[in-house]
């Protein structure tokens, strides 16, 4: 017998708030998170703009040490973990630690290190490396010091899916506590790739707004158009068995109830224009979840400002949800926060619950008239009030990864 999954606990740091309150407020006026690169000196870039989270501050819930040694990302993974751990008031829980797994990944992992490691070791030599410069690069130990952290022992599992990470980790913890193999799961994502690797990357593979316009750099589905602006940030979800959160008298924001996970098997960076990947992504979340396209409300699209994507994920969502299309509330709030890469699925579902929890849809903001092939409603420019019963989080990556994940109001 399947069991059902609910969210007791979240945490968040991105470019527009440190903590989830703070975010939602932000994202509800509008407020953009973009703004010119301090994390580097961008003389020689061409790309000067990106979306990084402001005064940082790691210090509530990690010691000098950790912080001094620990890539930003895995900082940034940490500080998302704790708020979502003291959220779900997990300290008072006595449960087996095998019974909760830990399901936090990152697109690219500890980038910054990669690049400043490879830089000492050009200058000084291979041998000079710092001892940590494995430890901080791959992509399981962002999860891995979580659990060590919080003594969790179940499976430390990171997807690792590009842009669609997060959200693949989220429903594959999703399904973990659903078929019985876990009571409890912290799941998201990290990412903190606003260096010179990571901006100079995407520059090369023309990925980029080159306008350095904070105002007219992440326009999603806006006509003039031009590319993603890169933004930084970890957002973490508890998941838990409902059984279990209703006997410890847990908050619950909403219910998990459908994820759907798909390839295009088209080309290693851009998405098929049929769009018939990521429609039945979309599809198979919503057949999981036992509902029919008119009981969505709300989408927090993936909406990255490229041609490209735009574009093939309005014909998707045309296509999976027909004449219901165009009676969502779509945003996209990668117009506030840039794109977080593998940590942009954990933040947006987090928005996607909380439209749930308040009944308000946070907008997309600095777009001014869409392209003719994105006719949708992308609640533009402010946020709006309307009963959201359901809501969903859809994400698309480099290699044709396509998830999508369904959030439901919570009834007995």
């Amino acid at each position: 017998m399947k069991r059902r999954v609910v969210v007791t606990g979240l945490g968040a740091v991105c470019p527009v708030g440190n903590d989830v309150n703070s975010m939602w407020a932000a994202m509800l006026e509008g407020k953009n998170g973009i703004g010119p690169i301090t994390l580097f000196d961008t003389t020689l870039s061409r790309v000067k703009i990106a979306a990084e989270v402001k005064n940082f501050d790691a210090s509530k819930y990690l010691d000098e040490r950790q912080i001094a040694r620990l890539d930003r990302t895995i900082l940034l993974g940490l500080v998302a973990a704790s708020q979502a751990y003291e959220d779900a008031d997990l300290a008072s829980v006595t449960i087996d630690r095998y019974r909760i797994g830990t399901f936090v990944t990152s697109g690219m992992g500890g980038s910054t290190t990669i690049w400043t490691e490879s830089q000492h070791a050009a200058a000084k030599g291979p041998d000079r490396m710092s001892p940590y410069f494995i430890p901080n690069s791959i992509v399981n130990l962002v999860g891995g010091n979580i659990t060590i952290k919080f003594n969790i022992k179940g499976p430390n599992l990171p997807v690792v899916t590009a842009c669609s990470s997060s959200t693949n980790s989220i429903g594959e913890a999703y399904r973990y506590i659903k078929d019985g193999y876990l009571e409890i799961a912290l799941a998201g994502g990290a990412e903190a790739a606003i260096n010179p690797l990571g901006i100079s990357g995407f520059t090369v593979l023309r990925a980029l707004n080159f306008s350095n316009d904070p105002a007219r750099a992440s326009i999603p589905f806006d006509r003039e158009r031009t590319g993603f602006v890169l933004g930084e940030g970890a957002g973490v979800l508890v998941l838990e068995e409902y059984e279990h959160a209703l006997a410890r008298h847990a908050n619950i924001y909403a219910e998990v109830v459908g994820y759907g996970n798909t390839s295009d098997a088209y080309h290693i960076t851009a998405p098929d224009e049929t769009g018939e990947s990521i429609t039945m992504c979309l599809n198979f979340a919503l057949e999981e979840a036992g509902i029919i396209p008119e009981q969505v409300d709300y989408i927090n699209a993936h909406g990255t400002s490229t041609v490209l994507n735009d574009r093939i994920e309005t014909r998707a969502i045309k296509q999976a949800f027909g004449p219901h299309a165009y009676k969502l509330n779509i945003s996209s709030t990668k117009s506030m926060t840039g794109h977080m890469l593998g940590a942009t699925g954990a933040i947006e579902s987090i928005a996607a619950i909380l439209s749930i929890r308040d009944g308000i849809i946070p907008p997309t903001i600095n777009t001014r008239e869409t392209d003719a092939d994105c006719d949708l409603n992308y609640t533009l420019g402010q946020a709006v009030k309307r009963r959201v019963d359901i809501s969903m989080n859809i994400n698309m990556g480099f290699g044709g990864q396509n998830a999508a994940i369904v959030f439901k109001k919570v009834s007995k």
